[in-house]
């Protein structure tokens, strides 16, 4: 549970965040479509960083993508 919860707050605070610099950094006059750049990074980041977090706190960091094949008889 003490994972779970910190792992979530993490991320609430990283989109947060990259919201936050998005914001300061695109030009003054914003549109509809800026918020929806910056809604998407901020996503695309802090879904990048649970993907990254999940994987190295689960402790099969080594076979994420391959599974071994066990040999046959």
């Amino acid at each position: 549970m003490g994972r779970t919860l910190s792992l979530a707050l993490a991320v609430v605070f990283i989109f947060g965040a990259v919201a936050a610099i998005m914001l300061k950094v695109m030009p003054a006059p914003l549109k509809d479509s800026d918020y929806l750049i910056i809604g998407s990074v901020a996503t695309m980041v802090s879904l990048l960083l649970l993907f990254v977090l999940l994987n190295a706190t689960s402790g099969k960091a080594s076979s994420v993508f391959f599974k071994r094949r066990k040999k046959g008889p």
